[in-house]
């Protein structure tokens, strides 16, 4: 079993499709990690041997931020937006949609349940 950057990779699947699993790489980062650390794209997680899990790892954590510094990176940008009033940061502290989506019959996933008006 690969473990790369605190998460366990599907034993399964192939490497370019097992590497997303990790926060900050997708499909096209997992492509170029691949090629950077010489391994094919359709090689099985299961069929890695110690020597290319390591390799992947190096490769990873020499210019890639993942896992904690991607997700620290992220509510660090968001909290900058919110300190600075910018309507992208209010957006965010009103707990609403950033980005121009509607709202009157949309974005519960946002919103939160729906709650009952008083009259």
């Amino acid at each position: 079993m690969a473990r790369i950057a605190g998460i366990d990779l599907p034993r399964r699947k192939a490497i370019a499709y097992a590497l997303p699993y990790i926060y900050g790489i997708g499909r096209k980062t997992a492509l170029e990690i691949c090629e950077k650390a010489g391994i094919p794209v359709d090689k099985k997680v299961d069929d890695l041997s110690d020597a290319e899990v390591k390799s992947l790892r190096d490769t990873i954590e020499g210019g890639y931020k993942v896992e904690g510094d991607a997700r620290r990176e992220v509510q660090q940008n968001i909290k900058r937006l919110m300190d600075l009033g910018c309507y992208r940061g209010l957006r965010h502290r009103k707990g609403l949609p950033a980005r121009g989506q509607r709202t009157h019959t949309n974005a519960r996933t946002r919103k939160g349940p729906r709650r009952q008006v008083r009259k």
